[in-house]
């Protein structure tokens, strides 16, 4: 059956133009769409049709069912968890990327994916300064790089574990900042939870290091395996950065691979004034960095890099004879560097993106949020009825409501309940806090100053 290409002008035509007014102005829907739980499961059929319906028909079921149960994280006033901006770039690249539908689990599979995922990420990798004994890849999330981070970590501590599991028990370390994928990825790994070290954080909630080397000396003294080092270049909930050169150090001594999450911040380090929280990089095993969070990247492209690809490969590497190619010096086949075997030409986004934008306009926009940020704490600062929870080293700001942690529960759902604006909430220290987090390519003072009026105008009410 040929494809219906007539069928595909009409319908990408429309759906293009509908592109094209959604990325002009997606502040013109609610930023959390006003639905409950089951609502649009319940409206749409339980049963797929027998017979074939025309592409004008689905998308006009698209703009009346799925559109109002959306969240529109491409809304300039989007301010929950950390942005992804959609940048017309990217949207092109996905709709070619689409169309070609290529698969690189080897390199003879479409050297296109291979290739040119190694000279975005070479490109991506000079502008963070990293090392340049990087080795790139891209997975879907930075979850899944951290696996593959504790996963090669099990094999540096023991080369035999590929063969034999695991037989001695390994353990990890983290802040108590650090990401909840740490924990999934101990639990992937079969390094269980219990195995896991929070290390308590200091007052601007970076990881204490005299803390973490009492840990391992502990761990080390009870014969147990120090494995895998996870050093928060911007964390979750405040973007603070673990103190990396002081961690490398005591790594060193117990020989355990030092992991960066630098999937927020790491954006960040493109600006030389931020040059200084990936300082020490160069002793690092492993690193990864989301573009698809502040570097205007479709979901998802996550870049994970290693200094030591010989040992991702060596945890990863089975190539049956369906699968074996040739013998050429410069061919890689990404399939030996992770878990999944289906690779999608997600380079191909990043490509477009850091070539539409170039690094000057990327130091822009992120220099921008991170003003904005500034501004919105200062005007924090100065009002008597908040606090600032934390530091804002970045684009996001803490705050809450002086008299009571309860008030400031009931703020974040009043700001979220009006559909204009959409906030997070975290805990800091046992206390909760709000949490507003910059960084959508359309975001403007603007939004700030409406955000900030309505925190002030409902902060009123409660």
């Amino acid at each position: 059956m040929k494809h219906d290409v007539e069928a595909f002008r009409r319908a990408s035509a429309e759906a293009s133009d509908w592109i094209a007014r959604y990325l002009e102005d997606p502040a013109r829907f609610r930023v959390n769409p006003a639905i409950r739980p089951g609502e649009l499961f319940d409206r749409l059929p339980g049963e797929g049709p027998d017979a074939g319906e025309p592409l004008e028909v689905i998308l006009a079921d698209f703009e009346r069912l799925i559109l109002p149960a959306v969240t529109h994280w491409n809304h300039p006033r989007f301010f929950n968890y950390f942005a992804c901006t959609a940048s017309v770039p990217g949207v092109v690249a996905e709709m070619l990327a689409a169309s070609m539908n290529t698969n690189g689990l080897n390199w003879v599979a479409s050297p296109a994916v291979t290739e040119l995922e190694q000279v975005a990420l070479g490109w991506l990798r000079q502008w963070l300064g990293l090392s340049a004994d990087y080795f790139g890849q891209i997975f879907d999330t930075a979850s899944v790089s951290t696996l593959h981070a504790v996963m090669a970590a099990r094999e540096w501590v023991d080369p035999e574990v590929r063969l034999n599991g695991i037989t001695k028990p390994l353990v990890i370390y983290s802040s108590d900042q650090a990401h909840s994928s740490i924990d999934k990825a101990a639990v992937a790994a079969g390094i269980g939870l219990r195995n896991i070290r929070k290390i308590p954080s200091d007052d601007e909630f970076r990881m204490k290091p005299d803390a973490l080397r009492e840990a391992m000396a502990a761990d080390a003294a009870a014969n147990l395996t120090p494995c895998c080092v996870i050093v928060t270049a911007g964390t979750t909930s405040t973007t603070s950065v673990d103190p990396l050169e002081p961690v490398l150090d005591i790594a060193a001594a117990h020989n355990a691979w030092v992991h960066i999450d630098a999937a927020y911040a790491g954006a960040a380090a493109i600006l030389p004034e931020f040059a200084w929280m990936l300082k020490g990089n160069e002793r690092a095993h492993s690193l990864v960095m989301n573009p698809h969070k502040w570097l205007f990247t479709p979901m998802d492209c996550s870049a994970f890099y290693t200094r030591h690809p010989d040992v991702l490969r060596r945890t990863f590497t089975i190539t049956p004879e369906y699968l074996k190619t040739t013998t050429d010096p410069r061919e890689v086949s990404l399939m030996d560097y992770g878990v999944a075997l289906g690779r999608r030409f997600r380079s191909l986004k990043l490509w477009y993106v850091l070539r539409y934008f170039g690094r000057d306009k990327l130091r822009e926009l992120i220099r921008g949020h991170i003003a904005m940020a500034q501004e919105l704490a200062g005007w924090i600062a100065s009002d008597p009825r908040f606090e600032l929870a934390a530091p804002s080293p970045f684009s996001a700001v803490c705050f809450r409501l002086r008299d009571s942690e309860e008030r400031t529960r009931a703020l974040v759902s009043a700001i979220n309940a009006t559909g204009a604006f959409f906030i997070s909430q975290t805990v800091l220290k046992g206390r909760y806090a709000a949490r507003v987090a910059i960084g959508n390519q359309a975001t403007t003072i603007e939004d700030i100053r409406a955000l900030w009026a309505e925190i002030q105008r409902l902060a009123t009410l409660l």
